[in-house]
């Protein structure tokens, strides 16, 4: 979807879902040695003996690769979109090296902006499932998009 989506061209109940991406160990630890270096997500051994069994994905990793595969999953398309917030975050299961990450989004409330009519307020509800189809990630996302001009 390569177009410019409008306020008004999102409908509830519209989803979005990406391809399935599978993390390697070398993508986690990478990830967290430059932005969550705990050992649990950095250093195999100390991971191996600790509460996981084995390194798992810092949870801001997880966090972040599903705004990567909704953008490229065409949700808004070439809308300038503005994050305005994320609700009720949650991890639900750890990720392992090897495991295939989908994210689905789905259009829960389309609001006007109270302050700025020119914006509407686009919210949507982030699943982020694994290879065998259990939730890994929820959260509610909250984005700015513009109104049609008149």
């Amino acid at each position: 979807m390569n177009m410019r989506r409008y306020f008004e061209d999102f409908s509830l109940g519209e989803t979005w879902t990406s391809k399935p991406v599978t993390l390697t160990e070398e993508d986690i630890i990478t990830y967290a040695r430059h932005y969550d270096p705990q050992p649990i997500h950095t250093d195999p051994e100390k991971a191996a003996a600790g509460r996981f069994g084995s390194v798992i994905a810092s949870g801001w990793q997880i966090a972040a690769l599903s705004m990567k595969l909704f953008v490229e999953s065409g949700g808004y398309g070439e809308t300038p979109m503005v994050g305005l917030g994320i609700d009720t975050l949650r991890w639900r299961r750890p990720v392992r090296p090897g495991d295939t990450l989908q994210v689905t989004r789905e259009v829960v409330e389309l609001d006007r902006h109270k302050t700025r009519p020119e914006f509407g307020i686009v919210k949507t509800q982030v699943t982020m499932t694994n290879q065998d189809g259990e939730t890994v990630m929820t959260l509610m996302s909250l984005g700015q998009v513009p109104c049609r001009p008149i």
